[in-house]
Formats: C-alpha cells, structure tokens, sequence
C-alpha cells in the first residue's frame, strides 16, 4: 500500500532501480516466452508428422506380417521370429534447452535388423515385415522423447507467462504508483518549504511599523 511507504529521495531512487531490473527482467522472459513458443510450434509439426510416418510403417509391418502368415506354416514363421528376436538398446540423453534438459534417445548401431532370407522356409514378406517394424519401433521411441519435450516445454511456458505476467500487472505497475507517489509527495514538500522561506523573506524585509504582507496577519509593533 501506498500509506507504507517513506516518502523520502533515498526511497525514491531504490525504487527508480528496482523498475530498471524489473523492465529488464520483463523484456528477457519475454523474449525466452516467444522462443518458447517457436520451440514448442516447431515440435508440434515434428511431432505430428513423425506420428503419421510411424502409424504408416506399423501398417506396412502388419500388412507383410499377415501376407507372410498366409503364405508360410505358423510354426516356420514362429521360429523365424524368434531366430530374430533381437535387444532394442538404446542411449537415453539429456540436452540443454534454454533452462531445459531435454531427453533424447540415440540407438546403438549394433540393433540392426537380421534379415532370413529363405530360413525357416518363410517368404522374403517375413523379413521385410520385420525391418520395417523396426524401423516403427525407432519412431515411436522418438515420439515418446518429442512428447516428453513438448510437456516440459509447455510447463516451462506457463511458469514463465505467469511470470510475465506479474511483472507487467503486479510489480511494475505497483512500483510506478510508488514512484509516482513519493515524486508527488516530495514536490509538495518541496513548495511548502519554498512558500514558508518566502512568507519569512517578506516578514523579515517587512518595516517594522507596517502591517505584514499577508492578509490577515498581524502587524509588528515598532520598538518604544
């Protein structure tokens, strides 16, 4: 409240420096704000254009998978699958975005898909349906991580258009009327005091015998 505050010069310049740093702190969270946002556009169409060629590929997967089947005995293509069931390792990364740390998956190159060619007496259908289900599985990974990103990043944009926000309706709008009243209050002292100096400048150049120069006030009788 306003009635808090000391309306003093020493007061009034902490405050001239604390809307300085406050404008400052505005426009740089302002700034990271809208990187944000680019950030966060950019992940959006990332992320939904990875999501098609993923949900693609696990079509494709599926397709060859049931053509195999139909082309091949069951227990040829069980033992095929099971000959190429193969680890997915993976490297989980934290990379730095802005104030962020951002997950990211890398694959080792060793995962590579084995390929049967004529084993098990199954169809080339077989193997593709595997490499290509691979290939999704690397995808939906990747999704997860981009997913993950796009939360972190929206969390981070709330945060900081909350802050953004109190620093332009709360804080600095609340120092400006400080500043404005302290401003206010120190040039009505500041015309009292020169009002008083000059009121005491007329009495005393004044003659004696004369009434003051104000109205209203009484004359100084001259010595006996």
């Amino acid at each position: 409240m306003l009635t808090d505050v000391s309306p003093t010069r020493m007061e009034l310049l902490k405050l001239r420096k604390k809307l300085v740093i406050a404008k400052r702190g505005h426009k740089l969270l302002k700034d990271k704000l809208d990187e944000l946002v680019r950030i966060m556009i950019l992940l959006v169409r990332e992320v939904g254009e990875l999501r098609v060629r993923s949900d693609t590929e696990l079509l494709k997967s599926v397709r060859l998978m049931n053509f195999a089947g139909g082309v091949s005995f069951p227990e040829s293509v069980s033992a095929a699958m099971y000959s190429a069931d193969t680890p997915l390792e993976i490297i989980m990364m934290m990379t730095p975005l802005l104030n962020l740390r951002i997950p990211h998956v890398e694959f080792k190159k060793n995962n590579e898909v084995q390929r049967l060619p004529g084993a098990a007496q199954t169809s080339a259908a077989l193997d593709e349906s595997i490499e290509v289900f691979n290939s999704a599985l690397k995808m939906l990974l990747e999704l997860a991580a981009k997913e993950k990103e796009i939360r972190m990043v929206a969390d981070e944009i709330e945060k900081t258009r909350r802050r953004v926000n109190a620093l332009e309706y709360i804080l600095i709008p609340g120092i400006t009327e400080k500043i404005k009243f302290i401003s206010m209050k120190i040039e009505e002292t500041e015309r009292n005091t020169l009002v008083r100096l000059m009121r005491i400048k007329d009495i005393v150049r004044a003659p004696r015998s004369h009434a003051s120069a104000y109205p209203g006030a009484p004359g100084i009788m001259p010595y006996e």
